[in-house]
């Protein structure tokens, strides 16, 4: 991994990540002076005061917390599948699976939705836990194999001298081996399930049921559109997603460092 040794070194590379992350920090900020803009603090108690707001969270929450669960059993058992298993053809399954990223979410609604109703599970957080985990894995299983693969091939073996099986050497090896790239996933798949607008807005009609990110559209309407309150309320949505990070921040970077694409 490449290192700054000397001084000039350590202050070079410090600039230029600051150059770096400069346009990446200009629309956050831009967003925080924007909810705090007209009755400043006033904007937040207008969202809070929002009726279901709490419902709206809770929906959340379910959503995000079923998609990450689903996503890392799921992307745990593949990715170990591909990189440790001897697998007719995986390398042909495993292309095919990466070619599902190329599909954007748009092109699915109507398929969803045919199936949604098929299955009897329009209006039922099922409609949107199960679509956003199945668009969430084919980019974790890229994350998760590399990391996997890296694993030395003779403590498996050591493990089957041993009597283990694959099974249990997946739980006792892969399992406590993989935390680094696991808070990875989760936080990815938390971005990805806590912001989706799209699938919630089209399969949950229930209004007990929306999610946060529909929280905006409280505040856009016909005749009026208070830019103040729909950025106070992206604020508040942020929020969850910054304490995820915060914490899970040294495991995402090695998760990342390590099932970076070699």
């Amino acid at each position: 991994m490449f290192e700054a040794r000397s001084i000039q070194a350590k202050i070079g590379l410090q600039l230029l990540v600051t150059l770096l992350a400069i346009p990446y920090l200009l629309p956050l900020v831009a967003m925080v002076q924007g909810s705090l803009a007209g009755k400043g603090w006033g904007n937040f108690e207008a969202v809070l005061a929002v009726p279901g707001l709490w419902q709206f969270f809770l929906s959340s929450v379910i959503i995000s917390a079923s998609v990450i669960a689903i996503v890392y059993v799921v992307t745990m058992l593949a990715s170990f599948g591909f990189a440790k298993l001897h697998i007719r053809n995986k390398e042909v399954y495993f292309w095919l699976l990466l070619a599902c990223l190329t599909l954007p979410e748009v092109v699915l609604l109507a398929p969803l939705f045919a199936t949604a109703i098929s299955l009897g599970v329009y209006d039922t957080y099922w409609s949107v836990i199960l679509p956003l985990a199945a668009l969430q894995v084919p980019f974790a299983v890229l994350l998760a194999r590399n990391f996997i693969d890296g694993i030395p091939n003779e403590l498996f073996e050591a493990a089957r001298v041993d009597g283990a099986n694959s099974f249990r050497g997946f739980i006792y090896l892969v399992i406590p081996l993989t935390r680094p790239i696991a808070a990875a996933i989760l936080i990815f798949t938390l971005i990805g399930a806590w912001n989706n607008y799209l699938l919630p807005l089209v399969f949950l009609q229930d209004p007990a049921k929306q999610t946060i990110t529909l929280l905006p559209s409280y505040f856009i309407g016909q005749f009026s559109n208070d830019q103040t309150k729909v950025l106070a309320s992206a604020v508040l949505t942020a929020i969850p997603e910054v304490l995820a990070y915060l914490f899970l921040q040294r495991l995402f970077e090695r998760g990342l460092a390590a099932g970076a694409i070699k």
